[in-house]
């Protein structure tokens, strides 16, 4: 009450000698900006109304009426029945739906907030030092006739991070044009096309802001920048070559959400989880990720440290490169230029007392050994390595001159795993199944009555898909197998050839229960798994 009071005595001013009381204005301030701020509330929601997968496309003039009177009131009916119809159809935790909901509400009204500023969209590129892009040209104050160009790679950066790109490709498509291509959920789309002068200038900048040699394009070169933006800072590595019309930039953009993942949400089934939390659990042992590149082996990593208490066992990384901090963890990154290898740090490591070691990519025979004989001198090693199958990355293993004695008493776990691409929520419709398909289901007792197929609308680029998930293949090794390895009685050929298979089937059977659940497509399984 008496903020009240000192509101309308505040509001007491006097205008040019004559004094005017709230009383004899012709309207009430606090009661005008009250209704501001509910103009562009449901001005908001009317944009949410348009893209809500439970208002039919036919029916969405009349909700953005309505919603433009009602406001909040219907906002929050829609959201309460979307948490509850996702948690139903995905078999998910209606709190955690309802969280999820909230995030992606905040992220939505910091982008087409009304109220932010210029400030906050800005987006700068720094190089290592923390040059900004802009300081290194000598653009400070962007009075350079070519400094549009810095703004449109700025530009460029800002619509990938906006896209969720993993990488950004920018190549020439013949002498006339060259190409910007965003690789989001695992698939290239072509975002712009630039004329060869502006590519080249373009390059350029990435190139000085990454600090590499602009004036060298035929011989290949790497390099790294980051960049500040209103939510944060996020890394870049870029790499470049050249080729035929020109000259080639792949810039990848490094998982910054990567230590956000925790084993209850990154796919695993409960089976699976428990085998994974027992084998993170124990003070020694090796488990190892396989996977093609860009099938989520360091994501999955990262969820499994933050199961670990950082706190009371020494944790120690080697990375190539580090894509995200962990607090109270040792994290090393991996520089050839500077004679900082994967088996040298390995080495290092090895005389600092860790519990816990974490390699980033075994890529050698040396770095194969230090790991597996750290296994078993009372280290736990969570490692990855690039292989097909479970039974691929054994002849991997056995392939750079690992012994089969060491491979088998090392080696406690190996997981395969691959992604998936989530259907869009927004555009999703029920599968349109052939009577063959139908037959497999029914003969298999498959409830496929939630099986959906991709749409296609303007939230997921026409594609039907926004978001990703994975599947895993989990193999345990039994003393049994261990056995079988160290006496070298499996056949490197029949074991690549038989693993590859099973792997497969293993990976196609985890991709159904996702399709099953609603989550994905046939034609994802298909086109990921086979």
């Amino acid at each position: 009450m008496q903020v009240f009071v000192f509101i309308k005595c505040f509001l007491s001013v006097s205008l040019r000698g004559t004094t005017l009381s709230l009383v004899s204005l012709p309207f009430n301030p606090i009661k005008l900006g009250c209704l501001i701020v509910w103009v562009y509330i449901c001005l908001y929601f009317v944009q949410y109304v348009q893209f809500s997968p439970l208002v039919p496309k036919h029916r969405r003039a009349i909700a953005s009426v309505a919603t433009l009177f009602l406001g909040p009131i219907l906002l929050f009916i829609l959201l309460i029945a979307d948490v509850v119809r996702t948690a139903y159809r995905g078999g998910h935790d209606v709190l955690s739906v309802f969280k999820e909901r909230l995030q992606n509400m905040g992220v939505s009204i910091r982008s087409v907030s009304l109220f932010s500023s210029k400030e906050d969209k800005s987006i700068r590129l720094l190089d290592s030092s923390g040059r900004s892009i802009k300081e290194i040209y000598g653009h400070v104050k962007g009075q350079r006739q070519d400094s549009h160009i810095l703004d449109l790679t700025e530009q460029i950066i800002a619509n990938a991070l906006e896209e969720r790109a993993s990488d950004i490709l920018i190549d020439p498509k013949d002498e006339l044009v060259s190409t910007v291509r965003f690789r989001t959920d695992g698939i290239l789309r072509t975002a712009d096309e630039l004329d060869p002068v502006t590519c080249q200038a373009v390059i350029n900048s990435i190139k000085a802001v990454s600090s590499m040699d602009i004036s060298e394009r035929r011989r290949p070169q790497d390099g790294a920048f980051v960049a500040k933006t209103a939510d944060g800072t996020v890394s870049f590595r870029v790499a470049s070559a050249g080729v035929l019309n020109g000259e080639k930039l792949s810039v990848r953009v490094l998982n910054q959400n990567a230590g956000m993942f925790t084993l209850e949400n990154i796919g695993l089934t409960e089976k699976q989880r428990m085998i994974i939390e027992n084998a993170v659990s124990k003070p020694n042992g090796m488990l190892l990720m396989c996977g093609p590149t860009g099938s989520g082996k360091t994501t999955t990593l990262y969820a499994m440290l933050n199961s670990i208490d950082l706190f009371t066992r020494n944790v120690i990384t080697v990375e190539d490169p580090i894509e995200y901090v962990l607090p109270n963890a040792s994290q090393i990154e991996v520089n050839p230029k500077a004679d900082i290898t994967f088996a040298k740090s390995l080495r290092s490591v090895l005389r600092q007392d860790p519990d816990v070691i974490c390699v980033g990519e075994i890529r050698d025979e040396e770095t194969a050994g230090i790991a597996l004989r750290a296994s078993q001198t009372g280290h736990l090693v969570l490692a990855t390595v690039h292989s097909s199958s479970n039974a691929a990355a054994l002849v991997r293993l056995l392939d750079l001159g690992v012994t089969p004695l060491l491979l088998s008493s090392g080696l406690d776990i190996l997981s395969s795993q691959r992604l998936l691409r989530r259907l869009c929520s927004n555009c999703k419709r029920p599968a349109e199944l052939t009577q063959s398909q139908i037959y497999d289901f029914r003969r298999k007792g498959i409830n496929y009555r939630n099986i959906y197929q991709a749409g296609k609308c303007d939230r997921c680029h026409e594609t039907g898909y926004r978001g990703r998930i994975a599947i895993f293949d989990i193999l345990v090794l039994t003393d049994e197998l261990k056995a079988d390895v160290a006496d070298s009685k499996l056949s490197v050929t029949q074991l690549k050839k038989d693993g590859d298979k099973k792997g497969k089937s293993n990976l196609h059977k985890q991709g159904l229960r996702v399709v099953v659940s609603g989550m994905t497509s046939l034609e994802e399984l298909k086109r990921v798994v086979g």
